[in-house]
């Protein structure tokens, strides 16, 4: 824990309701910084933490029985925008920043392309 008392911390709980094979049926969340009185719902989550001693990256990612096609890439395209946000603010590197928009933007067009090609068939 924190030992710098003077510090303000904040906490952040995840959730996960299992079934009896061990996949998520609901995904819950409250921050204690947050105005929200009750656990919000998520059906899809992804939480990273980067471990300087290994220089990698730590992942979780998580999504329930009940999470569209469509809504998983509506999650990853809104995500994608906003690590490509996050790398302006981090770097000021903004010609990469919008390489990376693009990519998104890219992976999205495709995405509903395939969907209408799909719902053609």
């Amino acid at each position: 824990m924190f030992q710098n008392f003077n510090m303000h911390q904040s906490s952040i709980q995840v959730n996960i309701g299992l079934d009896d094979q061990k996949i998520p049926q609901n995904i819950k969340w409250s921050a204690s910084d947050s105005t929200a009185t009750e656990a919000q719902e998520a059906r899809a989550m992804m939480l990273t933490f980067w471990d300087p001693t290994d220089k990698t990256a730590l992942r979780i990612d998580l999504w329930t029985k009940d999470m569209m096609v469509d809504e998983m890439a509506d999650f990853f395209y809104q995500n994608l925008m906003g690590m490509s946000d996050a790398y302006l603010r981090a770097t000021q590197d903004e010609a990469l920043s919008n390489e990376f928009k693009e990519f998104a933007k890219t992976f999205y067009t495709k995405f509903r392309a395939s969907q209408l090609s799909e719902n053609n068939k």
